[in-house]
């Protein structure tokens, strides 16, 4: 374990470009390779010469990517479908609606039997601009091999992140009002849920909505804490300007509690939308847009809630993953929109980047 005031020092040792933004990543099992979900489809980095294909494209924007065995890479898009792929092969072996809406976020259960899928739009639901309930499952569970749907389990629209334990039996998802509900994928049953209010904005400047919400979520190594990710409300939540922030609570309990947050004078201004967290529970990463301040990737002391490292990195962050033999951290995100074509095509926006600590 870290000491408490313990600094990390970050060392970038690899970056790629691609050709177009990046919303997901994962490394492979050798750490060789990097499937990279993009804009335009499914793409793989060979991580030692640089070079990158696309595999497979979707209707819509790729929002989730992860390796479920050696030679199969499954996706999630916008379009509401997943898609299994065989890498050896270059072939679909099966492409699935699971959605009628976007997939907002994908998660596979470390033991790689179950893939869970969060969706929902947000509709005003009264006056008070409330979300309306949902009109499909938000939250739907499935095997991993077969792509045969286990579990439909309700949420509040619009559910915006999920996570599942480390034992690969319980799931998580948040939503938009900060509502987080866990459930037992063996059984269905809902094992606890609460709301916190401090992901959640109310616009009443350029809009008259709901906004934010929590972006990202994973559970401690251990399994007994939920970490979740976003930005504190604002009055204008159009500016983004919101506190870059983290939350950590106990869920196993009588009562699920607040254990710790972001600590004050140690973030600035921005949505967070990637939480990863280190195998040895030592530490972990959140990171996402830079609004105001002098970082959007840190890595903060899982004892302490201190943060141990920073880094700007000039593109939004939207995936991280720590890989390898838990030294090396992979960042994905986009820098900006694509600019004015040239020669025919968009200049290369999408980012990757390989760091040692």
């Amino acid at each position: 374990m870290l000491d408490v005031m313990e600094k990390i020092e970050l060392k970038r040792i690899k970056e790629f470009d691609l050709p177009s933004g990046v919303l997901a990543a994962a490394a492979s099992a050798d750490g060789g390779q990097v499937v990279v979900g993009c804009m335009q489809g499914v793409y793989l980095l060979d991580l030692a010469s640089g070079q990158y294909e696309l595999l497979n494209r979707h209707e819509s924007y790729v929002s989730s990517v992860a390796w479920c065995g050696d030679h199969t890479v499954v996706s999630a898009g916008y379009d509401g479908v997943v898609c299994w792929f065989d890498v050896e092969k270059r072939l679909v072996t099966r492409r699935q609606q699971v959605h009628k809406f976007w997939s907002w976020d994908m998660a596979l259960s470390p033991d790689r039997t179950r893939l869970a899928s969060v969706t929902g739009q947000y509709l005003a639901g009264g006056y008070k601009y409330e979300p309306q309930i949902e009109q499909e499952p938000s939250l739907r569970v499935l095997s991993a091999e077969t792509g045969d749907l286990i579990r439909s389990l309700p949420h509040v629209p619009s559910v915006q992140a999920v996570a599942i334990s480390p034992d690969s039996r319980f799931v998580a998802a948040g939503n938009l009002m900060g509502e987080v509900r866990i459930y037992d994928m063996d059984n269905g049953e809902l094992v606890t849920k609460w709301t916190t209010a401090d992901f959640t904005s109310w616009g009443i400047i350029k809009s008259h909505s709901y906004l934010g919400g929590i972006f990202s979520m994973r559970f401690s190594p251990s399994g007994d804490h939920l970490l979740l990710a976003g930005m504190g409300p604002m009055r204008d939540p159009m500016a983004g300007n919101g506190k870059q922030l983290w939350q950590r609570w106990g869920w196993m309990g009588e009562s699920p509690s607040l254990l710790d947050q972001t600590h004050a004078g140690e973030a600035g201004e921005g949505l967070m939308e990637v939480l990863a967290v280190h195998a040895d529970a030592s530490h972990f990463l959140m990171g996402g847009r830079l609004r105001g301040g002098d970082w959007n990737a840190a890595l903060f002391d899982h004892a302490s809630g201190n943060r141990v490292a920073s880094l700007k990195t000039g593109y939004r962050v939207t995936d991280a993953e720590y890989f390898g033999d838990g030294k090396q951290l992979l960042l994905a995100g986009a820098k900006g929109q694509p600019k004015k074509k040239k020669d025919g095509k968009f200049n290369d926006f999408g980012r990757v980047e390989i760091y040692e600590f």
